[in-house]
């Protein structure tokens, strides 16, 4: 148990890895189960720390957990669990952005998605969510936590103040909704803002988007400059495959003075087909 290891629950968290930690087992045991029963399940955590999530994602019955920790002091004490020992838990001891995911034996060896649940590091969380919104079929539901500004941004809709590529990305293969936020004193040490929890559900496949590198140059290109029109913000990406701003707009019956955040998600498809259509073909001439 947790309190049985008090060089972890005792360990100072390290500024330049991100950590807040949480031990209140109620907020834990929300997280855990925060994007649905992991009875049974093959999950995946970032992050562990010093352990609660990972015993509350234990205690709710997951089949297998895997943690990827780049603290040594945390993962020396993880492997000392009588989970480990029976090859219920295994860990990793390696910065999670280069982790080659789809390698990973848990991965391999799943015969359902695998959940993700994680308090992420504050320094890693968004990279490592555009890799997961990129996976293949082995990635099934998220329960992530983030800055609640990030959070917000992942979440937000057309025409709201946090809509950007992030909510986007995620829309093309995921429903997002936040189920609850926590404020900086739920942590040690506390953070500077509030955290809020976000849950990702896998999109049916074929609700979901497949060119997610295109759709990523165009949110990039388009809500780069907010306050530049479409036709101007995406003047330079157009370029590189030869299409010209305003007819690509109008061929996707988007308005070339419209803003990138009035777009909705159809709309950035219907952009991002056309863009990589105009990319194979110059990759074939």
């Amino acid at each position: 148990m947790m309190d049985d290891h008090p060089e972890l629950t005792q360990a100072r968290a390290r500024k330049a890895l991100g950590q807040h930690f949480l031990f209140d087992p109620d907020i834990l045991r929300r997280t855990a189960l925060a994007a649905g029963p992991v009875e049974g399940r093959t999950v995946i955590e970032v992050g562990p720390g010093p352990g609660g999530l990972t015993r509350a994602i234990l205690d709710a019955g997951a089949h297998s957990l895997t943690c990827v920790e780049a603290d040594e002091r945390f993962a020396d004490g993880l492997r000392a669990w009588p989970e480990t020992k029976d090859g219920r838990l295994s860990v990793i001891e390696k910065d999670a952005r280069k982790v080659t995911w789809e390698n990973l034996p848990t991965i391999t060896a799943s015969a359902t998605p695998v959940m993700i649940i994680a308090n992420l590091p504050y320094n890693v969380g968004t990279p490592l969510l555009i890799n997961w919104l990129k996976a293949g079929s082995w990635r099934g539901e998220m329960a992530l936590m983030f800055q609640k500004e990030v959070a917000e941004r992942v979440c937000a809709g057309p025409g709201e103040r946090h809509y950007g590529r992030l909510a986007v990305l995620t829309a093309a293969v995921c429903e997002a909704h936040i189920a609850f936020t926590l404020p900086p004193g739920a942590f040690k040490p506390p953070p500077k803002v509030d955290s809020a929890v976000a849950v990702f559900r896998p999109l049916c496949p074929e609700d979901r988007y497949a060119d997610l590198a295109s759709l990523e140059k165009i949110t990039t290109a388009a809500f780069g400059q907010r306050r530049k029109m479409m036709r101007a913000a995406l003047r330079p990406l157009a370029k590189t495959v030869k299409l010209d701003t305003v007819q690509w707009l109008e061929s996707c019956n988007i308005d070339p003075t419209a803003r990138a955040e009035t777009l909705s998600q159809s709309d950035f498809r219907v952009l991002a087909d056309r863009f990589g259509e105009a990319t194979h073909a110059g990759d074939a001439g």
